[in-house]
């Protein structure tokens, strides 16, 4: 439901965006420029002060961006992607994954779902992620197509580890931990979009999979 949600919101907004003029196309990602810094904002008020672990953000951010920028993530994607004309979709891209895949509808549905058979949040999450990626489609345009497969990826994998693994693993305190790091890409995100800070938000992607490895790592030592 959410893949397809995402793959008919953006194509909506595709077929939209050739009815719309520069000065409107501009506005538009200006609103999702504003849109990626106060959802930032509100993970990080939101998350941070419940953090069990106040400097695991910190390591995360760090780890991640050097990771990010020795891999060059965000200079071997957008080489790829200017070759199909879209110099800013990266971005967009960067930004949608984010909002798509952190925060707890997107974390805790797939959980849900595995374990008691509840498909109402991830039902929810698609409701938002249709909006959502119909303004996306409108402003970046078709390559925001490429976050339906990995939104696949990251939910069915959550699933099947809940399903056939453990479903403990998916904590309260992992949930946290993932968004207030999150909310702090998103906001990165928002900079770069409206053009504040040229800030690579696909190297600090690796960032993402320090609370994870972290928590496994938790799991083996008791």
């Amino acid at each position: 439901m959410n893949v397809a949600a995402i793959l008919s919101g953006t194509t909506l907004g595709c077929l939209l965006k050739h009815g719309l003029s520069q000065r409107y196309e501009q506005a538009l990602f200006d609103a999702m420029g504003l849109t990626a810094l106060g959802i930032g904002v509100q993970y990080i008020a939101t998350n941070l002060p419940h953090s069990h672990y106040p400097v695991l953000f910190i390591v995360s951010l760090a780890l991640g961006a050097v990771s990010g920028t020795a891999l060059q993530i965000d200079e071997r994607f957008n080489r790829v992607v200017a070759h199909f004309g879209a110099a800013r979709v990266g971005r967009g891209i960067a930004t949608g994954l984010l909002l798509y895949c952190i925060g707890a509808l997107s974390i805790v549905g797939p959980v849900m779902a595995a374990i008691k058979g509840d498909q109402t949040m991830l039902l929810t999450n698609a409701s938002l992620d249709f909006v959502t990626s119909i303004v996306f489609g409108a402003s970046f345009g078709w390559g925001m197509l490429v976050c339906a497969p990995v939104l696949f990826l990251w939910q069915g994998g959550i699933f099947l580890i809940a399903r056939y693994l453990s479903a403990s693993f998916f904590s309260g305190a992992l949930v946290t931990e993932l968004a207030a790091v999150g909310g702090f890409l998103i906001l990165a995100s928002g900079l770069s979009i409206l053009k504040i800070k040229a800030i690579k938000t696909l190297n600090l992607l690796p960032a993402l999979l320090i609370p994870i490895l972290f928590f496994i790592g938790q799991m083996l030592l008791k």
